[in-house]
């Protein structure tokens, strides 16, 4: 049974770097605002090893007026591991933890080849697509979390 815990962003490389910045510097994988105190990383492990990571940075997107918003970032399963539902557990679990809070609004940034499976966790997409250099074709998805 995999288990959700919280990490550290350094801790998050392990998964990021492979799988969302192939080829690229190890330092790519640290994003603007992981080291906040407001950020806060999650990695899910099974048999000790780290298998996925997901970021929530309290960032807010002009398209939503409900100031009370989360941004998912980094959000990653390794290769070998994809299709166990291991995504859909990460995501979940943030969810959850938000639900607690004050949030009502989760947004990040899906990659083209993401869309579908966010749709599938009842996400929508809002606005035209963009292209995030050296990266690809992203969409902003968002959900309103229901308490």
């Amino acid at each position: 049974m995999p288990t959700i815990l919280k990490i550290t962003a350094q801790d998050t490389f392990e998964v990021r770097h492979p799988v969302l910045r192939r080829g690229k510097p190890l330092e790519s994988c640290r994003f603007d605002g992981d080291d906040l105190a407001t950020t806060h990383h999650f990695g899910l492990y099974e048999n000790h090893q780290l298998k996925g990571v997901i970021s929530l940075f309290e960032q807010q997107n002009a398209a939503f007026e409900n100031p009370n918003q989360v941004q998912i970032r980094g959000m990653a399963v390794l290769e070998n591991q994809q299709g166990k539902g291991y995504g859909r557990l990460l995501v979940q679990h943030c969810e959850t933890v938000l639900r607690q809070g004050a949030t009502d609004i989760i947004w990040f940034n899906a990659r083209e080849s993401a869309v579908d499976f966010y749709r599938k966790l009842g996400y929508e997409i809002i606005g035209d697509s963009f292209e995030i250099p050296n990266i690809g074709k992203h969409y902003v998805m968002w959900k309103r979390l229901d308490r």
